[in-house]
């Protein structure tokens, strides 16, 4: 991408009315634009981030045998009554509205009535189970408050996956597979020393449940970390019980604020008893399947990252998930030396497979050092005619900030490493 024609373009001041940090500082980079409170559309720069995390999230769910679909926004009550969960007393964040003959609808908050309600008509048998199905598909939550940019929104991309099994001990079985999957996940999104499984209250489904918290001082939940084990509770099941149950010492336990990444619970037969959702085991006997459900929100994780990983100039986005590899900056010379051989550079790059954002607008330096430290791609490198007249390129390491002067046939081994 050539940043002349990148329609988006970065601002020195957020809206008056964003106030997260997060929000602000992918509105100044260009990343996304505020719609309204809760609200927000994804820019191409922001596109590019989102598409990346979505990708590591849906590889390693494939890894653990997760199968994609993709199930509609709109919900019909008839389903969600057999829940209890359509009446507004239940759940008191739900966007309604109605078709043209009068008809009710909800716009989905989470699926796991639809999918349940789906999965009677391919489950009879032991021989169908286990499995797992998940999708990344917007949600709507109707947010008493907003204000935390794209870590609370009211319109967002979710990706939840729900387990089917024929007993608890192959539910247990895969629920583990799911929380391993999940550290996995936010190590390659670069939050993993930050983030900590949490134990949660597990509702009426089983004892606990597993959140992924990662530490923030944007975070609206509280948590208590014993580092040594690398878990954590949170603040609303803290107690004796919780302490013993887990094998912790309460001074050992360091409080912290943190936002929830992630999250992961049992839900038993619940959903299978209200849909009638049952198979025949060998044996010709009806059980109702076991469930289990999955979230991440990766808008959320996006927001999170930036919240994070940002400094004083700033995004600072880890490698894998940048919208770029490499933000390509040219300073310009009136023999325009440093722009021929910045064009072959950057045709040499995409031959190589590597990603780049390629600065060849004509401003001064000063504005286009500014805009790729706000921007945060991983790697900068600079062609300019002082640098050429040694034969080098500057390389930039956005998150160390170390500097090096790179002989130009040495650029490939660098930014492979």
């Amino acid at each position: 991408m050539r940043q002349s024609q990148l329609f988006t373009k970065t601002r020195r001041e957020a809206p008056k009315d964003e106030v997260a940090k997060n929000a602000e500082l992918l509105i100044r980079a260009g990343f996304i634009h505020k719609e309204l409170a809760g609200v927000y559309s994804y820019l191409p720069l922001g596109l590019r981030v989102l598409n990346n995390i979505v990708q590591v999230i849906r590889e390693e769910m494939n890894a653990i045998g997760g199968q994609e679909l993709y199930l509609t926004a709109l919900q019909d009550p008839n389903v969600w009554k057999k829940s209890g969960r359509w009446d507004d007393v239940a759940v008191d964040n739900w966007f309604k509205t109605k078709l043209k003959n009068d008809t009710e609808l909800g716009l989905g908050f989470t699926h796991e009535e639809q999918l349940t309600n789906l999965m009677k008509d391919y489950i009879s048998s032991f021989r169908d189970l286990p499995f797992s199905a998940y999708q990344f598909q917007t949600k709507f939550r109707n947010e008493a408050r907003a204000k935390s940019g794209i870590m609370r929104a009211r319109e967002f991309l979710m990706k939840d996956l729900y387990s089917f099994s024929r007993d608890e001990k192959e539910h247990v079985d895969f629920y583990e597979k799911a929380k391993a999957a999940y550290v996995k996940i936010f190590e390659r999104l670069g939050l993993g020393d930050e983030t900590y499984i949490t134990f949660a209250s597990g509702g009426s489904f089983s004892k606990y449940s597993h959140e992924f918290q990662t530490l923030s001082d944007a975070g609206e939940d509280m948590i208590y970390i014993d580092e040594k084990k690398k878990i954590a509770v949170n603040k609303e099941v803290l107690n004796d019980e919780v302490l013993n149950d887990l094998g912790l010492d309460r001074k050992n336990l360091i409080e912290k604020k943190a936002v929830e990444v992630g999250n992961i619970f049992s839900l038993g037969t619940r959903f299978s008893d209200a849909f009638d959702l049952n198979y025949l085991d060998m044996d010709g006997k009806k059980k109702p399947v076991v469930m289990g459900s999955y979230g991440i929100g990766p808008g959320r994780v996006m927001g999170v990252i930036a919240e994070t990983m940002s400094d004083d100039h700033g995004l600072v986005w880890p490698r894998g998930i940048a919208p770029f590899d490499v933000h390509l900056v040219v300073i310009f010379d009136k023999g325009g030396t440093a722009k021929k051989e910045a064009d072959a550079l950057y045709d040499e790059l995409l031959k190589n497979g590597t990603s780049v954002l390629y600065d060849d607008r004509d401003l001064r330096p000063g504005e286009k050092f500014a805009d790729s430290d706000l921007i945060g791609i991983p790697t900068r490198v600079v062609v300019s005619e002082k640098n050429l007249k040694e034969g080098k390129f500057e390389v930039k390491d956005r998150k160390s900030g170390k500097v090096e002067m790179v002989v130009k046939g040495e650029l490939g081994k660098i930014l492979e490493k």
